[in-house]
């Protein structure tokens, strides 16, 4: 399979979640996926061994990642385009 289509393709787990925590912030985070990791002292390197274990929270977080980059891409400012290197 290619992964030309794949729109996550080249970006990694990290660098995904770290947009992510910057965008909501970890308190709205654990509000849209309830993972103790994101409300219990959170933070990425704890939450990354969650979730490089924890497939169907990986797959949460991806498909979160993925609408974010959507409504930035189509509503976004010129500022969180930037951050999201729209």
């Amino acid at each position: 399979m290619s992964q030309e289509n794949n729109p996550l393709h080249g970006i990694t787990l990290e660098k995904l979640l770290t947009q992510v925590v910057e965008f909501y912030g970890w308190r709205e985070l654990s509000k849209i996926i309830e993972i103790r990791c994101f409300f219990n002292e959170p933070s990425i390197k704890s939450s990354l061994k969650f979730l490089r274990h924890t497939p169907w929270a990986r797959e949460k977080l991806e498909k979160l990642y993925l609408n974010l980059r959507w409504h930035v891409e189509h509503n976004g400012t010129a500022d969180e385009k930037r951050r999201l290197g729209i």
